[in-house]
């Protein structure tokens, strides 16, 4: 294990943003990990698990001990003539792992294609595109507290699964470690979601009425290369903003003044486009110094000239967040982890 100082993170975040960290180190092994964690008590440095840097944005150097997780492997189960699991260790990327698994013909992630980060971090965010949700195949997550330094498995109840939300982003942040994640995927009887409209739209143009699960992976795709800058092109985190939810009076008094507006109901609440708000408030494709709402995409914001510090970044999400909330009388929270 070799403990670097001074550490440029700026290939380590996909915003691109040029920050350090005091300390940092790649563990390739959970005896590595435990090791790190070790040093960082007795150096009194605080500790930063970074995965593939896509859910972060840094608003200033970190002055403690940033811990990149490396873990790789990929494991199989079969365990009924239609299903099997399949674990991946928390250092893998997320898109190569979803692309093995269509690669063996295992259904349930392909509508989750080209969401950029690692297996680590799913269940974290309980990430979720075109209809599908990590806990719709979520089995476990092996764990390893940081308390008593042991492993522990967590199913999904105990992950308390929510919208963009786990145990990991509320009572468990910073006790736990996610060290790889199984999933059930079928092996021949798939159910296809192709409900979400532009996965709909994007079959029917590539004339194709009965959709493998390979096939709903191309369309999906397609649709984000046509939307979503590339973070390897243009800094950013993807989605910067969670859909914000509303009860149901206040979307039917928003609704009286904006009848166009885009929902979605579920149960006592209405779920709102983040992107449709902020579009709405002229943010779509405005740059402000070196950071800019992405011209496709105003839920994207980025690093239109590479040149942006965390806290412009920062700085721009909160007049979004201001703006919208004058407009609408809605709040948007931030989806990506502030540091």
């Amino acid at each position: 294990m070799k403990i670097h100082e001074n550490f440029s993170l700026k290939n380590h975040n996909t915003f691109g943003v040029a920050v350090s960290a005091k300390c940092f180190v790649e563990v390739s092994s959970v005896e590595e990990l435990i090791e790190a964690h070790q040093y960082a008590k007795t150096q009194s440095l605080q500790t930063l698990i970074l995965g593939g840097g896509s859910n972060i944005l840094f608003t200033k150097n970190f002055e403690g001990l940033v811990i990149q997780l490396n873990l790789k492997g990929i494991s199989e189960e079969v365990i009924s003539e239609n299903e099997v699991l399949v674990t991946a260790k928390s250092g893998e990327n997320w898109h190569e792992f979803v692309q093995f698994c269509l690669g063996e013909n295992y259904g349930g992630l392909e509508n989750l294609s080209l969401i950029p980060g690692n297996v680590g971090t799913s269940p974290m965010q309980n990430i979720g595109a075109y209809g599908t949700e990590i806990k719709d195949t979520f089995v476990s997550c092996q764990v390893l507290n940081l308390e008593t330094l042991e492993l522990e498995n967590f199913d999904a109840k105990k992950c308390n699964f929510g919208y963009r939300e786990s145990i990991f982003k509320r009572a468990g942040k910073g006790k736990y470690i996610i060290l790889e994640v199984t999933f059930k995927l079928t092996t021949k009887n798939h159910q296809i979601k192709t409900e979400y409209g532009a996965i709909s739209s994007e079959l029917k143009n590539l004339e194709i009425e009965n959709p493998t699960i390979q096939e709903v992976s191309k369309a999906v795709i397609t649709i984000r290369q046509s939307k979503l800058p590339d973070p390897k092109v243009i800094g950013n985190a993807g989605s910067f903003f969670k859909n914000p939810s509303i009860s149901r009076e206040q979307f039917l008094e928003v609704q009286e003044k904006y009848p166009e507006m885009p929902n979605y109901p579920n149960a006592d609440l209405v779920k709102i486009p983040a992107g449709w708000l902020i579009e709405q408030c002229g943010w779509k494709g405005k740059q402000i110094g070196n950071v800019a709402s992405h011209q496709l995409q105003a839920l994207v914001i980025i690093n239109a000239t590479g040149n942006a510090t965390g806290k412009e970044i920062f700085d721009f999400s909160t007049m979004i967040i201001e703006s919208v909330k004058e407009k609408f009388g809605i709040e948007l929270e931030r989806e990506v982890n502030i540091i």
